[in-house]
């Protein structure tokens, strides 16, 4: 605090450290989520292909259905890691000018950047108190949000379903998803012993009971990436 209670005006190349050292910390944390996604995308897609071997149509999908939003969900973090580094080099810069002009000035990227990363649900609290930082030194001017876009767009649902066609075509060797419009309701089941195929039905109901606690949990992860 300095004399009457007044804050002493921050240190220009001390605030851009600041910025610098959060921005890093974030980008971390991305990374960090980026592969914990990447990690039960792997599980999801061994899940499919035990549920593809067994002939459950259904049980693929949504599977499918998930592995597509883990991989849109990776796609939108590692943007997000990359308008951070932008801020970053941005920064770097902007140490370069303090040294020979004496004073931050304003940047168009740093100003982009920041307005796609106040977006991401993730950061978005940093991200917020940061931008207020930069308008006050001057670097960004005030930042207006956009509106949100429409998650029930007829296009965006139709790519979707043609995503998840293409998740099953890959995973079930072109069992699914190949012609979506020519699959039968169910997969054709892998030929088994005769020994083996009285094994399965004397467990049916246990195998029916498993199946749709794996529902219930495939359900569960599909809205937890939602959320």
């Amino acid at each position: 605090m300095g004399l009457f209670g007044k804050s002493e005006k921050q240190n220009p190349k001390e605030m851009v450290t600041e910025w610098n050292h959060k921005l890093r910390k974030e980008g971390n944390n991305l990374e960090r989520q980026i592969r914990g996604i990447q990690r039960e995308e792997e599980k999801t897609k061994r899940m499919l292909k035990d549920h593809a071997k067994k002939g459950e149509k259904d049980a693929c999908r949504i599977l499918a259905k998930e592995i597509v939003r883990a991989d849109k969900t990776v796609a939108k973090l590692y943007a997000s890691k990359a308008h951070i580094s932008s801020v970053q080099m941005s920064m770097k810069q902007q140490l370069a000018t303090l040294r020979i002009a004496g004073a931050l000035e304003q940047s168009t990227q740093v100003m982009t950047s920041m307005q796609a990363l106040v977006k991401l649900p993730e950061i978005n609290a940093t991200m917020r108190e940061m931008s207020k930082e930069m308008m006050k030194a001057g670097i960004i001017e005030e930042m207006l949000d956009d509106a949100m876009e429409s998650l029930d767009d007829p296009d965006l649902e139709e790519e979707a379903d043609e995503e998840v066609d293409k998740v099953l075509f890959e995973l079930t060797a072109g069992a699914l998803g190949a012609a979506p419009d020519a699959v039968e309701d169910s997969l054709p089941n892998i030929a088994m012993p005769a020994a083996a195929s009285k094994a399965a039905h004397k467990d049916a109901p246990t195998a029916v009971a498993a199946d749709d606690e794996d529902m219930d949990d495939m359900r569960a992860r599909l809205e937890a990436l939602r959320s």
